[in-house]
């Protein structure tokens, strides 16, 4: 079974930016993480409905129809099957860098995630959005995927606001 932890990732403000770095150690090798941020068929199970174009300058679409937040971005780091980067905005908007790190770790995998937001936005409420996220990941890569789970968001959310 996946490892659930946790510890949150760190908040560092670096100028006019805040960045995070969550970690999540995964019961899975490499090209079954690589699998779920790249497949549209794996992505839509943690993430959104879209699609990653796998190349460096491939666009990364994807819609949150519920949110009416729709990401129309381009892939600024491609490394596979270790390494994915694109931008958590659309078009005209402040880049917001989402990076995805795999490395093996055993017979599994361990997974970083770095998010850099502007130093005017929530950071606490993008970091606790990803946070949910990543749960989100660890349920479907075990096959069993869930919604949203707003109660981990509203925690993290509150813990992210004190460390910020």
């Amino acid at each position: 079974m996946t490892e659930f932890n946790e510890q949150l990732g760190p908040i560092v403000k670096n100028e006019d930016r805040y960045t995070a770095t969550p970690t999540r150690t995964i019961d899975h090798d490499v090209d079954s993480v690589w699998a779920m941020l790249t497949d549209p068929a794996h992505i839509v199970d943690w993430l959104a409905p879209g699609t990653i174009e796998l190349k460096l300058g491939g666009s990364a679409k994807l819609d949150f129809k519920d949110s009416g937040i729709v990401i129309d971005s381009e892939v600024s780091v491609f490394d596979p099957p270790r390494l994915l980067e694109y931008s958590w905005s659309s078009l005209g908007e402040p880049l917001r860098p989402l990076r995805f790190e795999i490395e093996p770790d055993g017979e599994g995998s361990k997974l970083t995630l770095t998010l850099t937001v502007p130093a005017e936005e929530n950071v606490a409420r993008s970091c606790a959005g990803f946070e949910a996220r990543l749960m989100m990941l660890l349920a479907a890569i075990e096959g069993v995927p869930i919604k949203l789970p707003f109660e981990r968001f509203v925690s993290t959310k509150e813990s992210y606001e004190q460390m910020v």
